[in-house]
């Protein structure tokens, strides 16, 4: 008897599910970067995010969790999530550098480029890059069939054939300054568009 739909997405659930766990044990037993007794801050959200957000370091709050975006970035992402009327439940966010340390461009590349397995496996509709580093590594990571994304605040990109991307300032730089706020959400906003233009099925 043939699977049915639900079924079929069970069971690539179950697979994002089992290849996550894999990638965040490997992550956790690697010792490329020179972090000490310090974990690395692993992504969080739906292993199957239609929406993928991507900063470049942790925080300290992050650090201290080992969860990205935690903290004061996360509780404005939600805020500004269910202003666009976003389920927060389609959102994955993950750290270009995943290893605290002293300073973020002493993470080994190899490292850096564990990114790429991250966006194989939650395969993402739409991928929100926040700051010039961030954008910086997506561009350089090689990704099959990707192109260049463009620093404009705002503008949707087509990334790859099947993953459109969105730039937008670093939020963890525009939350003290009220008109940093005001860049970040501007640009931010154009995801509730995207987002209400994409087929429910």
């Amino acid at each position: 008897m043939p699977a049915t739909d639900d079924e079929i997405r069970e069971k690539y659930l179950e697979r994002a599910i089992r290849e996550l766990n894999t990638f965040t044990h490997d992550l956790q037993s690697c010792e490329r970067c020179a972090r000490g007794n310090l974990m690395p801050v692993l992504g969080s959200g739906h292993p199957q995010a239609d929406v993928f957000m991507l900063k470049y370091a942790p925080t300290p709050a992050e650090v201290e969790e080992g969860v990205a975006f935690y903290g004061r970035a996360g509780t404005a992402l939600m805020k500004s999530l269910r202003r666009l009327d976003i389920d927060p439940l389609v959102v994955y966010g993950t750290l270009c550098v995943k290893c605290p340390v002293a300073d973020p461009s002493l993470a080994a590349p190899e490292c850096v480029a564990r990114l790429v397995e991250e966006i194989a496996i939650v395969q993402p509709k739409i991928l929100v890059v926040m700051g010039t580093d961030a954008l910086d590594v997506l561009n350089d990571l090689q990704l099959p069939l990707a192109r260049e994304i463009q620093e404009v605040p705002g503008a949707i990109q087509r990334l790859t054939p099947s993953i459109d991307a969105l730039y937008v300032p670093d939020i963890d730089r525009s939350l003290d300054e009220e008109s940093a706020k005001r860049d970040f959400w501007r640009a931010f906003r154009e995801l509730g568009t995207w987002w209400s233009d994409f087929p429910p099925y």
